[in-house]
């Protein structure tokens, strides 16, 4: 900067307000210093501004990204909103990984991000040495997290989700129901069972054995377990499934049994994700507003970094029931 005040012969305040366009600049000094800029091929430097002004207008994302579309989806509403707030975004995949986590969250630490964005399951909590090291950095938990008192949290209320599922099953006349829950180190994946144990019980039906399995949220996690489903002296008339990308792997698993949706298998998944509708025949499922949560997390992680003394905030997103043809 100093080299372009140099040559267009004004100060460097004055470059600065050309670049920031913040002050009034005559146009023929303004002319003469993007001449400057353009010899000396000058760019401004983000770390220098980001060093002056404590703020580098980045936001980290730790994630642990896997086949489910969901996750996608979710990462896509997060960087939309920040892009719209100015702000980047820088996105780490832990897959799942305790030392692969700490690691990215190091690296994104040291890298002054403005704040974090943390999606991870409960089984592998932060590193308190890590977080400790730098001190006052707004943290918003997404989905599902280990509860902390300096964390904001959002989350979907997955026990009223699955509840819902379950009820909407019994209200069409299925009195046989399965469910396919996800991994128990999610609390999404918990709620969403007791939801459906909750609805069963509810409506005075009973949870046949094997009729409860735990899938692993992924493709193949539904066909395999649908499979066992199907194996049973008794097989169900329908099937919770407690995500849309298990649902997938329980459809692939009638049809390779000569099966149908919804004529010999009634399926209700969790999530909504895009492909969902397109499936055959399109899945009735619980939607889960990704966008507004995408949305909403950016939204309490800039207001917590404008006041981070205000108390913790736990907000809760409700869930809504979609109806297609798989029931």
């Amino acid at each position: 900067m100093k080299d372009v005040a140099r040559l267009a012969g004004v100060s460097t305040s004055t470059v600065s307000h050309v670049i920031n366009n913040d002050r009034f600049v005559s146009e023929a000094t303004r002319l003469r210093v993007e001449t400057a800029i353009n010899t000396l091929n000058y760019a401004p430097s983000a770390l220098a501004r980001s060093l002056k002004l404590n703020q580098t207008h980045t936001i980290g994302m730790l994630i642990s990204v896997s086949s489910n579309p969901f996750y996608s989806e979710l990462v896509h509403g997060v960087e939309r909103s920040c892009f719209e707030r100015g702000y980047s975004l820088v996105l780490c995949n832990t897959e799942g990984d305790e030392q692969r986590m700490n690691r990215n969250l190091e690296t994104l630490l040291q890298k002054r991000v403005d704040g974090l964005l943390l999606l991870s399951t409960e089984t592998h909590h932060p590193s308190i040495e890590i977080m400790n090291r730098y001190p006052g950095v707004p943290t918003v938990m997404m989905d599902w997290s280990p509860v902390d008192e300096g964390c904001d949290v959002i989350q979907d209320n997955s026990l009223l989700g699955g509840e819902m599922a379950t009820q909407y099953l019994i209200n069409k006349g299925y009195t046989r129901i399965a469910c396919i829950g996800g991994p128990v180190d999610k609390s999404p994946s918990r709620m969403r069972l007791d939801g459906y144990r909750k609805a069963m019980q509810q409506a005075g039906l009973p949870v046949l054995p094997g009729y409860e399995i735990i899938g692993d949220f992924e493709f193949r996690g539904g066909h395999v377990a649908m499979q066992q489903l199907l194996a049973l002296d008794t097989p169900p008339q329908a099937v919770f499934s407690c995500n849309d990308a298990m649902a997938v792997g329980v459809y692939h698993a009638l049809f390779q049994a000569g099966l149908t949706v919804p004529e010999d298998m009634a399926v209700v998944g969790y999530d909504d994700i895009e492909l969902a509708r397109y499936m055959t025949p399109p899945l009735t499922t619980i939607h889960q507003p990704k966008d507004a949560l995408g949305e909403l997390a950016v939204d309490v992680l800039i207001h917590r970094m404008a006041q981070p003394d205000l108390a913790q905030q736990r907000l809760q997103l409700t869930p809504e029931l979609i109806e297609r043809g798989s029931v």
